[in-house]
């Protein structure tokens, strides 16, 4: 009995511990460079969490290096108190085939603490691609086998992925073009050094608005409703029947982090989901805040499993592995 009344005593002073959650400063750890698009999702969501957590102080850690997973083990290995936090993008899914050496495993050592959002990406070329639309630029690619250069912004990068997906339903073999980020895989498609690359909305509405580059469709499987995008038709309608690609945004915690405080952030993150001011600036973005049971922490692991049983078959046919 008297042990039953001190368990009880425990239970009730941590659940009451965890109640005063926050009580210092909250990081999260975005695995990639200040200025890009995680980013960006992340200094936003940041803004949009300090109210819902009682005007906590959050502050952004970018820990970058190895395509995300420098970051993503640096917030596996942190103590499971809910003072460090992880916001990554489709890499989580993505990384288990990816990579011989990974030091973490994406279904074991996180607490899953809801979705944020999920961002198109689009088709396009060099602005001297002869194709004017998606139906010539198929002749174009079947004219062209053996001479394609398909650029990307690294290995496991948002480009990467689509652009491997798109080679192997197009059943036509592309010389991969990979660079260090976003930017100079742009410059080189602005320039016409490479072809043709596919990737987030974030990094090609402008170009396409500014009418830089060519632009042949959209990867998700219903069209945008952008202004710059809006005329753009979708891949599955132009073909490749089922080819739906977004580049989507998710929270985490190290493993074993309480469940009451797992429950105060996810409910905090679902007030954040629809502050307007987080919505608007997600949609300048190219982004769409997500507002369905992937908020929830055990449908947000169930979403990335599915993911992980997406992504591996593809990067494995392709046989393109980091050490």
């Amino acid at each position: 009995m008297k042990r039953f009344v001190l368990a009880a005593l425990a239970a009730a002073s941590a659940t009451a511990a965890f109640a005063e959650y926050p009580e210092k400063a909250v990081t999260i750890v975005v695995p990639f460079a200040a200025g890009g698009p995680t980013d960006k999702v992340a200094r936003d969501l940041a803004e949009a969490l300090r109210k819902p957590l009682g005007n906590a102080t959050i502050v952004i850690d970018n820990t970058g290096g190895a395509g995300g997973t420098l970051g993503a083990t640096k917030v596996a290995r942190a103590s499971n108190d809910g003072y460090t936090l992880l916001l990554h993008h489709i890499g989580m899914a993505t990384s288990p085939a990816l990579y011989r050496s990974l030091q973490f495993k994406t279904l074991e050592d996180f607490e899953y603490l809801g979705m944020v959002n999920e961002v198109p990406m689009t088709l396009i070329g060099k602005p001297t691609l002869p194709a004017n639309n998606y139906a010539e630029l198929v002749k174009w690619l079947e004219a062209n086998k053996g001479k394609i250069n398909l650029a990307n912004a690294g290995l496991g990068a948002a480009s990467h992925l689509c652009g491997l997906l798109f080679q192997q339903r197009m059943n036509i073999d592309m010389q991969t073009v990979p660079y260090k980020g976003t930017a100079p895989a742009m410059n080189d498609l602005l320039g016409g050094q490479v072809d043709i690359m596919c990737d987030q909305t974030t990094n090609t509405t402008g170009q396409i608005e500014a009418g830089k580059v060519k632009a042949y469709a959209v990867t998700t499987s219903k069209r945008l409703h952008t202004p710059a995008l809006a005329k753009l038709p979708t891949l599955d309608e132009s073909g490749l029947k089922g080819f739906d690609v977004s580049i989507w945004h998710g929270l985490y915690a190290p493993k074993g982090t309480p469940k009451a405080v797992v429950d105060k952030i996810n409910a905090a993150l679902k007030v954040a989901l629809k502050d307007p001011d987080f919505v608007k600036r997600q949609e300048a973005l190219g982004a769409v805040v997500v507002t369905d049971a992937r908020t929830n922490s055990a449908d947000h692991k169930k979403f990335v499993e599915a993911e992980i049983a997406k992504w591996g078959p593809v990067i494995k046919a392709a046989g393109q592995y980091a050490d």
